[in-house]
């Protein structure tokens, strides 16, 4: 019974991490509506703006002030390669590739975070993560597979893709630092207005857009800026000052999965058996990532940063 308050701490980024990943899922069924209405800046403008709004409000609310100095490097070069670049360029990629191409090729970003964070943070690579990683990645090749039978996906979609998984990589080894000095709502607040800045020259074509779109593509817009991008990043950063940023891009191998069950909820897209297993080796890859040792093993946080302020530790 005298482990529980100290477990508290590791249950909360737990929660935290699953939340994000199921709005982060529910993110690609949205863009893909709204992606009918509105070009790819226009969309990327919209949601930031739409999060940036309700982030700033719950950030007054709480009086929670501005970031400290030594935070401010690592929130500006996260809002322009993740709030504002990964955005745009994904929107774009997602137009010229399938779903399962996109998907497969943005997983390459949970493996480029945990080799930039072993590089540049000193974060460890236990061969817990290491393992779980690898399952996951052929899980995510699969779905990816299986997706793509209809053929016609482009180089430049694919690359598209590719630049994506690489800005949200080196957003998440950018964001890590920032959150040793700022809260997460700070981090998470900031980082948005920096990317809702980057994406201003779209403004005339949000307008433009916005007059002729139909009321649903607009709802998802709002939709992707209120949930996956004011709550589920916010809820990222929480889990992510609590843990390394490689467990933490290997948690996001669980999306695909998702999608895959939200596309057969929502779009009516029935997957075959070869979906279904990679789904499930992407989520066997999650639980294995994130396995601890048992009792007398020191815990994988070695080599981390240190334990989060404890004035974080009641936020969201």
């Amino acid at each position: 019974m005298s482990t529980a308050p100290s477990r508290r701490p590791d249950l909360l980024a737990a929660a935290a991490a699953t939340v994000t990943v199921v709005l982060w899922a529910s993110a690609f069924v949205s863009i893909r509506s709204a992606g009918d209405a509105y070009s790819p800046g226009a969309l990327a403008l919209g949601r930031l703006l739409s999060g940036a709004l309700t982030l700033g409000v719950i950030w007054l609310l709480r009086r929670e002030g501005m970031p400290p100095r030594p935070a401010w490097r690592g929130i500006a070069v996260s809002g322009l390669l993740w709030f504002g670049f990964y955005m745009v360029v994904l929107n774009w990629g997602e137009q010229r590739v399938d779903a399962g191409t996109a998907a497969l090729v943005v997983n390459v970003g949970p493996i480029l975070i945990a080799l930039l964070g072993a590089r540049l943070l000193g974060d460890a690579l236990p061969p817990r993560l290491v393992a779980g990683m690898a399952v996951s990645f052929a899980g995510a090749v699969t779905v990816g597979l299986s997706m793509s039978g209809e053929g016609g996906s482009s180089l430049f979609g694919v690359v598209l893709c590719l630049l994506a998984a690489v800005a949200y990589a080196g957003g998440v080894v950018a964001q890590k630092p920032a959150l040793r000095h700022a809260g997460a709502l700070q981090v998470t607040t900031f980082g948005c207005l920096v990317g809702a800045v980057l994406c201003l020259p779209f403004a005339g074509q949000l307008v433009r857009e916005a007059a002729d779109a139909p009321v649903s593509a607009t709802l998802n817009m709002v939709y992707l800026g209120v949930f996956p991008t004011a709550l589920a990043f916010t809820t990222w950063a929480y889990a992510l000052a609590r843990t390394t940023a490689g467990r933490m891009g290997a948690t996001t191998y669980a999306v695909p999965a998702l999608v895959v069950l939200m596309s057969w909820l929502a779009l009516g897209e029935v997957p075959g058996p070869l979906t279904l297993a990679g789904g499930a080796l992407c989520l066997a890859g999650v639980a294995v990532s994130r396995s601890r040792k048992r009792a007398g093993a020191a815990p994988e946080r070695v080599g981390t940063a240190p334990e989060p302020r404890r004035e974080d530790a009641d936020r969201l």
